[in-house]
């Protein structure tokens, strides 16, 4: 059977792992020519280089320090204990132990397709951890046995997300939880990598929270109630526009650690009532309505999950993701107020003084700009709402596209009581600050933006053109970070940022006392 004849029920067998082998600048050269989308990397450099790129914050009393350095492309990390930590190579497959900032060498290694957005992009340590051994990769599977950034090549649902076990020293294989959409190959389109989201998180609840951006897919899930052509027409040649196996995208899944599915998910008895395949999955869903999300993180006070979602030229969002959401795309980007904006600037002849290229468009061709709508009354009268589904506007939005990428919260005072329980958002682009990190407070309830600067008071920073920092000044942290894929707060305290593009993990910590 040909590789491309996708229509099968693909089976969940041990990943296929290697051994390492796979030098960086093999890797390197494979990632610039597979062409990545959001993560297009900055030239290779020496983190104390030059002044202007070496990574910083903007407070005084706080520094930067390189943990480890001369990782390929990193995408997220996992503490084992203060000074251990688990971090995953997007490009090689590899998932590295790290101990006192010197690399101990790879725990596992698996054969990634990392085209575009594809690779090795998520990890979770079970809640038990390590009473439970439990570790949690989210990946996108090589369909050649080896790694490979060539876009064909991978399975219809090669993203997946699987359950391994920690010995102490190597990670094996245990079982696989989902597998998800991965093959894109859209009539009159090139092949494309994209939207593959990829970040694992426990919540307080225990359950695993998955998120997947819509694959380029414009079904149900994506708020087009009969898809981009219309009743009875299928969305592409795997089916839809119904959540089918081969639809499941732009969604948060929540899942028990074994991946089954709890039963007080929003939608459970939705799907149950329609029942098969599609009900199944229905039964999955946390949230949906997202375009592409590379950040996802927990309020440690609140217990609210937060999401920051990608739009293609315009409206870039953090979100409350309460259970049931529907975040509105491809409708609405945005406050659903500002849907004229929404659509101006989405069929604008336009170019961006920044990327050079015309705003129009959204990236997929089956369902153009110029069917958005002109009202809001008539965008919300659009959404495709599941029992007990609920839209609601961002809690904070950037105008145009800023890219935004990792994203979590400081869990206590070492860096200064004023941070403790704040939200800070990395950069899936370099364009703005050589790789932004923003800094937000929250205000007492922990539903909303805190803002100071009165530009701010609708919550949308007013920029004048993607990766503009105009009325974002006083979210500003940090500079010069790369596309940071992942922050988290350490065993220790301190923050620390995955960046993908330095190849390192930064620590953020507290250098003066006052």
């Amino acid at each position: 059977m040909s590789r491309n004849d996708t229509r099968q029920a693909w089976p969940v067998e041990h990943p296929r792992a290697r051994g390492s082998g796979r030098g960086n600048l093999v890797a390197a050269a494979l990632l610039l020519a597979a062409g990545v989308a959001a993560f297009l990397p900055r030239a290779s450099r020496p983190v104390q280089a030059l002044n202007s790129t070496i990574p910083s914050v903007v407070d005084p009393n706080l520094a930067v320090r390189t943990v480890v350095s001369g990782l390929v492309t990193p995408t997220s990390l996992a503490f084992l204990a203060a000074n251990d930590f688990l971090v995953l190579e997007k490009n090689t497959g590899k998932v590295l132990r790290v101990s006192n900032g010197v690399v101990q060498g790879p725990v596992l290694d698996l054969a990634v397709n990392f085209g575009s957005e594809r690779g090795l992009l998520g990890i979770a340590l079970h809640p038990s951890f390590p009473a439970n051994p439990g570790v949690y990769l989210y990946w996108t599977e090589s369909s050649t046995g080896a790694d490979t950034g060539v876009l064909s090549e991978t399975p219809l649902l090669g993203n997946r997300v699987d359950r391994f076990m920690w010995d102490g020293s190597s990670l094996t294989f245990d079982q696989n939880l989902i597998r998800l959409r991965a093959f894109q190959a859209d009539a009159g389109q090139p092949l494309r990598g994209n939207h593959d989201g990829g970040v694992l998180r426990f919540g307080p609840d225990r359950k695993l929270y998955i998120v997947i951006g819509d694959v380029g897919r414009r079904g149900q899930l994506q708020n087009l109630v009969n898809g981009p052509f219309g009743p009875g027409i299928p969305d592409d040649q795997f089916g839809g526009p119904e959540p089918d196996n081969a639809h499941l995208t732009g969604v948060i899944l929540r899942l028990n650690d074994d991946g089954t599915t709890p039963t007080d998910n929003p939608f459970f008895a939705a799907g149950a009532a329609m029942g098969g395949e599609v009900g199944a999955n229905i039964q999955k869903i946390f949230a949906y309505g997202l375009r592409n999300s590379f950040g996802m993180a927990f309020d440690p006070r609140s217990g609210r999950l937060w999401e920051q979602e990608n739009g293609d030229d315009t409206f870039t969002e953090l979100n409350i993701a309460d259970p049931g959401f529907n975040s509105g795309w491809v409708q609405i980007m945005g406050p659903v107020e500002r849907i004229a904006q929404y659509k101006a600037i989405e069929t604008s002849p336009g170019i961006d003084p920044v990327l050079g290229s015309a705003y129009f468009g959204l990236q997929q061709v089956r369902w153009p700009p110029t069917n958005i709508a002109d009202t809001p009354q008539e965008a919300l009268s659009r959404l495709f709402m599941l029992p007990g589904a609920h839209f609601s506007d961002p809690e904070f939005s950037w105008k145009f596209e800023v890219a935004p990428a990792g994203i979590g919260f400081m869990r206590g005072r070492a860096l200064g009581p004023q941070y403790d329980g704040d939200l800070f958002v990395g950069a899936a682009r370099t364009f703005l600050e050589g790789g932004h990190l923003f800094h937000f407070n929250l205000t007492g309830n922990r539903r909303k933006i805190g803002v100071d600067d009165p530009r701010l008071q609708d919550r949308v920073a007013d920029n004048r053109f993607k990766f503009d920092l105009q009325e974002s000044e006083s979210l500003l942290f940090g500079r010069n970070f790369g596309i940071g894929t992942d922050i988290q707060t350490g065993p220790n305290g301190n923050l620390f940022v995955v960046s993908l593009t330095d190849g390192a993990v930064y620590e953020i910590f507290r250098s003066r006392r006052r």
